[in-house]
């Protein structure tokens, strides 16, 4: 029943501003860890981002300093700030939740994904 929905994704030019957003539509962000995860054309999906229910980061060595993972537990939303975009940046970005509210293991869930595209 839970689903995760992301939204803000588009069209910047290089050096520009974006801020992605995912929904869940259950109220599973309390105890869940949080990522972001991108994948180019041709290529594997990467983790971005992550944030621990305890609001522990961690970040892909080519975005640390530029892009910032955060969460409202209470709205049940994460976001993902991206500053300086470089053309790299392009991708489909997906947001993934691991439950571990009810499992030791946890419930993975993923959001359909949101472009986002960087010009040079």
């Amino acid at each position: 029943q839970v689903q995760l929905v992301e939204s803000g994704g588009g069209l910047v030019q290089a050096g520009g501003s974006l801020r992605l957003s995912c929904t869940a539509s259950g109220s599973i962000f309390r105890s869940a860890v949080i990522g972001w995860y991108r994948q180019a054309p041709g290529k594997q999906r990467d983790m971005v981002a992550v944030i621990t229910s305890g609001g522990i980061t961690r970040y892909t060595d080519d975005v640390k300093g530029r892009f910032t993972i955060s969460r409202d537990n209470a709205k049940n939303t994460a976001s993902l700030q991206m500053n300086l975009l470089k053309p790299e940046d392009t991708a489909v970005y997906y947001c993934k939740a691991v439950d571990f509210s009810k499992t030791t293991d946890g419930q993975t869930y993923w959001g359909q994904g949101t472009q986002v595209t960087v010009s040079s």
